[in-house]
């Protein structure tokens, strides 16, 4: 029997996630301030959704918009507070001014995750090379996961890429869970499904009112259902 593909769903409070988990999510990526497209939340608010719900969670590590580190120290310090508010998994990827992953950045966080499980975001997406990204992080305590449009501009545009990479699973680099986001819309889901993704992200997908509201269990229970196959 093939496994249940993974449906992560954005989280900004106690409220979205509860409703994330009653529609089917299968995790959350908890985030503040959508206006930067996803910043690292509070010990607090990390600390209240996993009180609220039994499901995992994947705690954002991005400090500001773009995606330089920033104060290195500092993030680390950060995760570890985290961890210690009751964060198991992670989210996080950096890039240096000319599009390659600040491999030093990643290894000193990742360092204090101690081996936690961690997705590489869209970053990715921003690249110069994600063929060369990808082997660099290669092999790194925790990595399981890319979270992917395939294209800056989303997953209309990127669809080719994902596609392919789909089909590179055994290669070195490509060992990792492909988590498609940025863009995607239901019918993208059965060409992704029938290509072997098994993983899908969303954020605003979940909010049909937008994002001033709470997650909507009707929308995350039809992508579950679609996510299925169903």
């Amino acid at each position: 029997m093939s496994k249940r593909a993974v449906l992560e769903v954005i989280a900004l409070g106690v409220e979205d996630a509860v409703a994330a988990q009653a529609g089917g999510a299968d995790r959350l990526e908890l985030v503040t301030d959508m206006a930067a497209d996803g910043l690292t939340p509070s010990a607090a608010t990390v600390a209240g959704i996993r009180r609220a719900v039994d499901i995992s969670l994947r705690v954002m590590l991005r400090p500001g918009d773009g995606f330089a580190a920033g104060d290195v120290d500092r993030l680390a310090d950060t995760a570890a507070g985290l961890r210690e508010a009751g964060a198991e998994e992670f989210v996080l990827g950096f890039l240096d001014a000319g599009g390659a992953v600040d491999l030093a950045a990643v290894e000193q966080v990742v360092a204090v995750l101690d081996g936690s499980p961690w997705t590489f975001h869209r970053a990715i997406d921003r690249a110069a090379d994600r063929d060369a990204l990808r082997k660099q992080l290669d092999g790194l305590p925790g990595l399981d996961t890319y979270l992917t449009a395939g294209a800056a501009g989303g997953v209309d545009d990127g669809l080719p890429v994902l596609l392919a990479e789909a089909g590179r699973a055994g290669e070195p680099g490509y060992g990792q869970q492909l988590l498609v986001g940025g863009g995607l819309r239901l019918d993208h889901v059965p060409m992704l499904l029938k290509a072997g993704v098994d993983g899908f992200h969303i954020g605003g997908a979940a909010r049909p009112a937008g994002w001033d509201e709470p997650v909507s269990v009707e929308a995350v229970a039809a992508w579950r259902a679609a996510v299925d196959g169903s």
